[in-house]
């Protein structure tokens, strides 16, 4: 009965973890840039030595990684020269406080310098490490597709686009920022669209549906644990019964 009730409890922290993560994605469906996440779980067998039975194994379910999806998301077309989408792999280089992060999130804006900025404030680094800066003298700012940034005066640099071996290590640094100590690499034949943005790639009906699942799941390892604790005390009153 204590195994029942350890391997229920086991689940039941499993189904938190992933309906916080489902939660999480659906709190996102509006956020530009964003990758929707799933867990990843795998099996854990301990060994229940007993004289009955010294061989015995149980099965727990444990919580090891998260999965994120890479797929594209919809195109959206702001006409914001400021927007930009990229359309392949790769990301946009920022320089934080923290150190240089990376995003998809191409909602891009000028701050009271001049600089182009996320909407948080910190700067975009062209591919030369350098940031842009822009005055009035500059006139509409033009982006071609290959990322080079032109105005009246000229061309003003290229924005900076990495990609990585392994983009699922990459680690949340705050909004749709990510951190990575791996090296970067040259994106090839990168794309950008001016004047637009990529949407979140998390699907709502999908996520919903996932969500429900998740719930019954929840109930029914729910139902398991009361089940055990159910017994233990029927178990305990009829032994401390004198009778």
């Amino acid at each position: 009965m204590e195994n029942a009730l350890l391997i229920g409890m086991t689940r039941q922290m499993a189904l938190r973890r992933e309906m916080s993560i489902i939660a999480n994605n659906l709190a996102n469906v509006n956020t530009t840039g964003y990758k929707a996440e799933q867990p990843l779980f795998e099996e854990y067998m301990m060994a229940n030595a007993s004289e009955d039975s010294p061989d015995d194994t149980i099965s727990f379910v444990q919580d090891f990684g998260m999965h994120r999806d890479l797929g594209l998301g919809r195109m959206e077309v702001t006409e914001n020269p400021l927007d930009i989408a990229i359309t392949g792999e790769g990301y946009f280089k920022v320089d934080t406080a923290e150190g240089v992060r990376y995003t998809r999130n191409g909602t891009f804006e000028l701050d009271a310098q001049g600089r182009l900025v996320t909407s948080d404030g910190d700067p975009i680094l062209s591919a030369g490490g350098t940031t842009f800066t822009f005055g009035i003298e500059d006139g509409p700012i033009e982006i071609s597709s290959d990322g080079t940034i032109s105005t009246a005066q000229g061309e003003r640099g290229q924005l900076s686009l990495v990609t990585f071996e392994n983009q699922r290590e990459m680690k949340k640094a705050g909004g749709t920022l990510l951190a990575t100590d791996q090296a970067e690499l040259p994106v090839e034949n990168a794309t950008v669209l001016q004047g637009a943005i990529e949407s979140s790639n998390v699907q709502p009906i999908l996520e919903m549906t996932h969500m429900i699942s998740v719930m019954q799941a929840y109930q029914s390892a729910n139902n398991i644990v009361e089940k055990s604790d159910e017994l233990q005390r029927s178990a305990i009153s009829k032994l401390g019964d004198p009778q």
